[in-house]
């Protein structure tokens, strides 16, 4: 067996300096990105352009003109990631994220989660209050339709590429491409959430994907104490009041330990 991956001294001293700051906030919210799934082995966008996909331009697998010249291939491709991520499941950074939801319901608390990711896995962990900004690879629509015509299409793998509609029409993931804005209502709510947070994490995400990369910065403009926990430097890391350079799997986890250690109605 490899050897267990332990926290760092600095980071134990950041976290038993947060945990009380933490454990008094009521209104919490928490961004995260591609890093929080890589670590339960979901491959990154770029990532998963290897073997055959290889040669493909990014922006024809993941963009209206290039579903429109090629919805099968663009479908394969999606079809491949979602068999991929069918057989990964939540982390320990994931589960620690519904734990502190779960904790903050018994002091009429309340946990705001905003995710770029796409896969499904912070509801599968039990996540609730959850803003999927980038949409939903396990969620489909009809062309020219809104978020708020997508629904559930599990079936993996696909029978067909591209899937189809009772009426014969043809299906796209439901998920953001290059060129597309996010869904004005979905972002709106995660700006709402962001601003009315008394503490916000930012977590597992490089900080350069605009407009939801402005989420933590807005929420430390109206007040919030922000936390970056991310195992490298972004564009954030300065902005930050408190920084635990950790995966989140393995930062959480104690953070949240912490918070349960003297939050009321929690016994540790």
């Amino acid at each position: 067996m490899g050897q267990q991956r332990q926290l760092s001294a600095e980071t134990r001293a950041v976290i038993e300096e947060l945990v009380p700051e933490a454990a008094k906030a009521r209104r919490v919210f928490i961004f995260t990105g591609a890093g929080v799934s890589a670590e339960s082995g979901i491959p990154t966008f770029r990532d998963a352009q290897t073997g055959l996909w290889a040669k493909y331009d990014p922006v024809m697998l993941a963009s209206i003109d290039g579903f429109r010249k090629d919805p099968a291939n663009v479908w394969k491709w999606y079809d491949e990631r979602r068999q991929t991520m069918s057989q990964c499941m939540p982390n320990a950074g994931h589960t620690a994220i519904t734990e502190w939801q779960r904790m903050l319901a018994p002091v009429q608390g309340r946990l705001d989660l905003a995710t770029q990711n796409i896969d499904d896995l912070h509801r599968i962990a039990g996540t609730e209050q959850l803003i999927e900004l980038h949409g939903n690879i396990w969620e489909v629509r009809p062309l020219g339709a809104g978020f708020a015509d997508a629904f559930r299409l599990m079936d993996c793998p696909l029978s067909e590429h591209p899937p189809r509609a009772a009426d014969g029409s043809t299906l796209r993931p439901n998920v953001v491409w290059f060129g597309e804005m996010l869904d004005e209502s979905v972002l709106n709510h995660a700006f709402h959430c962001a601003m009315k947070a008394d503490l916000a994490l930012s977590i597992g995400t490089s900080s350069l994907v605009y407009p939801a990369a402005a989420l933590p910065f807005v929420a430390r403009e109206h007040g919030a104490t922000l936390v970056e926990i991310n195992p490298e430097r972004t564009e954030l890391t300065a902005a930050a009041d408190y920084v635990l350079q950790e995966p989140s799997a393995l930062a959480l986890p104690a953070l949240v330990e912490g918070i349960r250690s003297i939050l009321p109605g929690n016994p540790a």
